[in-house]
């Protein structure tokens, strides 16, 4: 059995999403020669990991099943690390999108490889033809935070069978945006909702997984400072 002078956990990131930069910064402490264990859940590790170590010169030695895991084990070689020059590119990077007006009251959003559409933001009815810009702020709030949980809990090898957060907001005064009403603000004044998790795991252990969640959310820490955020953590056995 072969016993590593380090390990690190990605869960289940893909080397695409931050594994990397986890390798980088726990292999970076090691000397060559030295072996670093790395856990994934994810399955184009096993492809794209040996592949990554050709390419930057360390010994991919091997894998083995783990307990919920994979364990891969990757020799440290003799060249730099590039660790820094990665987490300054990782920090230094800006999302990007761009967004065309289209006929009626709708826009088209470009976002990397995707589009979508987005509608007005006062429509009040049950069925649209695109979501609204307050929609879209909401399911981004709601997605970082359930991605976020999924992938912290993969970090702590924690098997999470379910998750879903619903959420909804109140508008100090959506007539104000209409020019209906002079007084009164637009503004989004509180978001509320309740986040249900179905997983084995110890309560305790969840718990904190989902105050890591919140504490390392960009959307949740951004909108918490513009607007009140009230959120349930429920545990459903």
């Amino acid at each position: 059995m072969l016993i590593p002078h380090a390990v690190c956990d990605g869960g289940d990131l893909d080397c695409g999403s931050g594994l990397l930069l986890i390798i980088n910064k726990s292999m970076n402490p090691l000397a060559p020669g030295q072996v670093l264990e790395i856990r994934s859940r994810e399955r184009t590790v096993a492809d794209d990991l040996p592949a990554w170590c050709r390419m930057v010169k360390h010994e991919f030695i091997g894998s083995e099943q783990g307990e919920n895991t994979v364990r891969y084990f990757v020799r440290k070689g003799q060249g730099k690390s590039v660790v820094e020059s990665d987490l300054a590119a990782a920090k230094g990077y800006k999302w990007n999108v761009r967004v065309q007006g289209e006929k009626d009251l709708k826009a088209k959003v470009f976002a990397r490889n995707h589009h979508f559409y987005s509608g007005q933001p006062a429509d009040f009815s049950a069925r649209v033809d695109a979501p609204s810009s307050i929609d879209y702020l909401l399911a981004s709030l709601a997605s970082c935070l359930t991605v976020g949980f999924k992938a912290h809990a993969s970090r702590r090898n924690i098997v999470v069978d379910q998750i879903e957060l619903s959420i909804k907001c109140a508008i100090e005064n959506i007539l104000s945006h209409l020019e209906i009403e002079e007084n009164g603000n637009p503004n989004i004044q509180q978001i509320s909702g309740t986040c249900y998790v179905s997983s084995a795991a110890d309560e305790d252990l969840l718990k904190e997984i989902w105050q890591i969640t919140l504490n390392k959310s960009p959307i949740y820490q951004t909108l918490k400072r513009a607007a009140e955020i009230k959120l349930t953590f429920s545990i459903v056995y």
